[in-house]
């Protein structure tokens, strides 16, 4: 069966975020967008997960806990997870590989931590934007390590991308790539032969509610669980824009 899916999704933890990209604000645009699939991936913080994984559940979506990793060389990657608990153990060890700048709220904007009633519980302090001391040939064995799939974010951006930091789309250790829509497969994949025969996803990297996808992308799926979708996105699946 082919479900629609948006696996990186920001809430109003990302100090880049905006306030109404709360749980219950994120999956019930996702529904009403017929949206069967999506996935929170807060910079460098999975901590709005369980509120999100809450409401989704009483939404009747499919939700995935994740985080967009920033590696030691500044390239953003989507990692994505079975379980929260794996998530929450995947956002500790990121937390300790993050450099001690504390968040400006004034500069960068606030990182607020909700409940899944989309209650404030707290903000955090420590800047999420910047880079961890996670090297990119790490990032797929790490979120390995914890049932998870490392995905290099937006390659074809001009910035926090593989391309725009390596000059190059890196095989070794990756089974899927995200692209922002702007480019062809096609071209991409004749330029970088890494990604070629790959799954490829164009998700939104939604800050904003209204720039949550449409339906469009799809996958194709034996069933709709968590694991299943990793387990896709490891081994290869059927998939299109």
């Amino acid at each position: 069966m082919r479900f629609f899916y948006d696996l990186h999704i920001h809430s109003c933890l990302s100090p880049c975020g905006d306030k109404d990209m709360t749980p219950n604000n994120i999956v019930n645009m996702a529904k009403l967008k017929g949206l069967d699939i999506i996935a929170l991936t807060d910079h460098n913080s999975s901590k709005n997960c369980p509120a999100l994984l809450k409401a989704a559940e009483r939404a009747g979506v499919l939700a995935l806990p994740g985080m967009e990793l920033c590696t030691a060389e500044e390239c953003h990657v989507v990692c994505l997870f079975p379980n929260l608990d794996a998530a929450l153990e995947f956002d500790k060890m990121v937390e300790k590989s993050l450099p001690d700048i504390k968040n400006n709220p004034d500069i960068f904007g606030e990182q607020i931590i909700m409940d899944g009633d989309d209650t404030i519980t707290g903000t955090y302090p420590t800047l999420l934007t910047t880079a961890s001391s996670i090297g990119l040939d790490e990032a797929a064995n790490l979120a390995g390590r914890f049932g998870g799939v490392a995905v290099p974010a937006h390659i074809d951006r001009p910035s926090f991308s593989v391309i725009s930091v390596l000059g190059d789309v890196p095989g070794e250790g990756f089974s899927a790539y995200e692209i922002s829509g702007l480019n062809c497969v096609d071209t991409l994949s004749q330029r970088y032969p890494a990604i070629s025969g790959k799954t490829i996803l164009i998700n939104s990297d939604a800050h904003y509610l209204s720039d949550i996808n449409e339906t469009g992308q799809w996958l194709e799926l034996g069933f709709l669980s968590p694991e299943n979708v990793i387990g896709a996105l490891l081994n290869g699946c059927q998939w299109g824009f």
